[in-house]
């Protein structure tokens, strides 16, 4: 009796556990889903608001599927979130997203969001009427080693051999959040800023400061993904459907902006004041669309020569490989 009350309770048991396996999670099979898409308030990530906006993931990935996003200051924390499941994709610079792939984090770049979109403004009143001025001068980033920092540094580097005092050079480095940029300029607290969009045609409309190198003529300004899609390498094997879901709406949302970009102006206006509490014209947001290319479309030659500028500055220990980073398949 006693065994036959073991194997009882045995296969009542694995009937639960199979039961308990229904209910699906962000990275398996099942009916009902829950994930949360990420991306910044910077117009280089509208493909990410036009996504909010008109609800295109709840159209392509399966019914019942529950959609949150999130908003992140900087590539770091967007990165960690992606390496926690916090988030399951999203919008974030091709800098971090690189810098973790090296350092072992198991992620995948799926697409582009966007290319261009990076100014250098000089502070009005900084005595700064070229880049040879900034000897001495301190200039802000959103962080140590992002997208926008490797940019200006590497140009500064290679055209006039002026680095970051981080290596030893004569330019010291701050960060903080580009919404702030216009403000600390006016206070006179940093001299020049490596500014994504929409906040350097802001910084002009206020008149805190002036263009000091415009986008075509920054460091891969032409050819660098401003912005790349990414998840994780186990959402990519254990669920490539969701993944082929994520990309679908990215894609639709890009077309959208391509198509209609009025519209997709007022829904930047829109998301970013209600992410930022700022609210930007219409006028800013026209220059700033001028300096940036909407497309999903990503060359993984164009990461691997930033990678090796990122590299070359000491934001990497070791020379990268980036191979196995960018997965295609999902756009092509």
């Amino acid at each position: 009796m006693n065994k036959v009350w073991v194997l009882f309770v045995f296969l009542v048991s694995i009937g639960f556990l199979a039961a308990c396996g229904s209910d699906a999670d962000a990275t398996g099979e099942g009916e009902a889903q829950e994930i949360t898409i990420g991306y910044f308030p910077n117009i280089n990530h509208v493909a990410g608001m036009v996504a909010e906006e008109k609800d295109l993931y709840s159209e392509t990935l399966p019914d019942g599927t529950t959609v949150n996003y999130q908003y992140f200051p900087d590539g770091s924390s967007f990165m960690t979130a992606i390496e926690t499941g916090d988030i399951q994709g999203g919008l974030v610079g091709p800098g971090p997203a690189m810098n973790h792939f090296t350092s072992g984090a198991k992620i995948n770049v799926v697409a582009a969001g966007s290319t261009g979109g990076t100014v250098i403004m000089a502070r009005n009143g900084a005595d700064i009427e070229s880049p040879e001025d900034m000897v001495g001068k301190t200039f802000i980033s959103p962080r140590v080693g992002c997208t926008h920092d490797v940019q200006f540094e590497t140009l500064m580097k290679e055209e006039y051999g002026i680095t970051s005092s981080r290596i030893d050079g004569e330019m010291k480095h701050v960060t903080g959040k580009p919404a702030t940029y216009a403000s600390m300029f006016e206070a006179g607290k940093v001299d020049v800023a490596t500014v994504p969009e929409p906040w350097a045609s802001s910084i002009e409309a206020e008149g805190n400061g002036t263009v000091l190198i415009d986008t075509p003529d920054v460091a891969y300004g032409k050819t660098l993904p401003a912005a790349v899609f990414v998840t994780s390498q186990e959402l990519v094997n254990n669920n490539p459907e969701m993944v082929e879901s994520l990309v679908e709406a990215h894609k639709n949302a890009t077309t959208f902006i391509q198509e209609n970009p009025e519209e997709a102006k007022s829904i930047a206006i829109k998301k970013i004041k209600d992410i930022t509490d700022q609210e930007l014209s219409k006028e800013v947001i026209d220059n700033a669309w001028e300096r940036i290319n909407f497309t999903y479309d990503v060359e993984e030659k164009h990461l691997q020569n930033f990678a090796n500028s990122s590299y070359d500055l000491g934001f990497l220990e070791e020379k990268p490989d980036l191979t196995g980073l960018v997965d295609l398949s999902f756009v092509e």
